[in-house]
């Protein structure tokens, strides 16, 4: 196989995107975006929704790289403090989730995402601040050995590129164009850039997400395209190739592009509306059983903990809700004898699972049905 290289031009692109078929499919992704943010609201605790799905998001995206763990690995890693205590792949895993909450923070905090912002997230992510290539030899292999992609390799470029894309970002006057088009050239520009030597992938969709809160289309990052992309990668890494295959892309090719990642929006934005809906009603269930169960007992951060932490142990909820251990095992065992938790004995450690908030957050996937075939690795040479 060639060598594929390209020469990749600055921001914006040149011709007209907004063609008929993109405008269609734009107005089902708006309005269904438009949903989802306006039902987020419904759940009075944000950090539920940041929380339970950015992890799930975590998983997902780490999975499109062949890091993969089971939910039950990550949610009871998820519990630890010590990183020592939790395996490979699950601790990279909470790496991205914490990754995406430093991002956030900082887009919230101060309306622009900056490459300052985005090597903060990357090193969060692989745990390294190596920042961005500097030595030649990237290129981008598929399961084969292939070489499918070579990237830009004098870190001169990279740095103009990576220059010019934050300007593309936070400057809408740059290209006057509707912002889930401009999300689709954001997240092919950095995927072709490929500014890290690690984490380029996962980066990029944290960078996708975030644009989303900073263009005003969603006020929490939980729009997460990872599960989509695992279930069309082969489409992903040819419509990624396709617009890379011509020095600019043809507009054929960024049509076909820019509408895959619009249906991928369309179907997330509907699946996570009907999850948060989903946990909502739940949440409302669970308070309906608790509130007589536990009488005075019963308070709102009980319910919450259940939902940010689907599974948890003894002392875990006796430091969540700042009680004795003793109170703490008293709630929980009225919990499983209400059937709103399920107890099970993991090793020595005795969990306590929402297991009706796991089968919502459809966590039975976990085993990864041929990820290899479709995998693209970055290998420095």
């Amino acid at each position: 196989m060639d060598t594929l290289g390209c020469t990749i031009s600055p921001l914006p692109i040149d011709f007209d995107l907004e063609t008929k078929p993109v405008l269609l499919q734009l107005a089902s992704a708006h309005r269904r975006l438009a949903e989802l943010k306006g039902l987020a609201h419904s759940i009075p605790n944000e950090s539920i929704l940041i929380s339970t799905l950015a992890l799930q998001e975590a998983k997902d995206s780490s999975r499109i790289e062949n890091i993969v763990t089971t939910s039950d690995d990550l949610y009871q890693a998820a519990l630890h403090s010590n990183l020592d205590e939790m395996g490979a792949a699950a601790k990279e895993v909470l790496n991205y989730r914490q990754a995406l909450e430093v991002g956030f923070e900082h887009v919230k905090s101060s309306g622009i995402l900056t490459l300052n912002d985005i090597k903060k997230i990357q090193a969060v992510l692989v745990n390294s601040r190596a920042g961005f290539r500097t030595l030649p030899g990237t290129q981008l292999r598929n399961s084969k050995g292939e070489i499918v992609y070579t990237p830009p390799q004098d870190p001169a470029e990279v740095l103009r590129l990576m220059g010019n894309l934050e300007g593309y970002i936070n400057e809408p006057w740059l290209q006057t164009i509707d912002p889930l088009i401009k999300m689709a050239i954001i997240h092919h520009q950095f995927e072709s850039i490929h500014p890290f030597y690690d984490g380029n992938g996962r980066t990029g969709r944290i960078v996708a997400i975030l644009y989303l809160v900073l263009a005003g289309l969603l006020d929490l990052p939980i729009l997460y395209l990872s599960r989509y992309i695992i279930r069309t990668k082969s489409e992903y890494y040819r419509l990624l190739q396709g617009v890379r295959n011509d020095e600019r892309g043809s507009a054929a090719a960024w049509e076909a592009w820019i509408l895959y990642i619009l249906r991928g929006v369309e179907e997330t934005a509907i699946q996570t509306t009907n999850l948060v809906k989903g946990i909502s009603e739940l949440m409302a269930d669970f308070k309906r059983v608790l509130r007589p169960a536990l009488g005075k007992s019963y308070q709102h951060e009980l319910l919450n903990s259940l939902f940010i932490h689907p599974y948890t142990k003894i002392a875990f909820m006796g430091q969540e809700l700042n009680v004795l251990r003793k109170t703490a095992a008293k709630y929980l065992d009225i919990m499983v004898q209400n059937g709103v938790l399920t107890k099970r004995k993991i090793g020595h450690t005795n969990y306590y699972i929402n297991v009706r908030l796991l089968d919502l957050l459809g966590t039975g996937g976990d085993t990864p049905n041929g990820l290899e075939a479709d995998t693209v690795k970055t290998v420095r040479g």
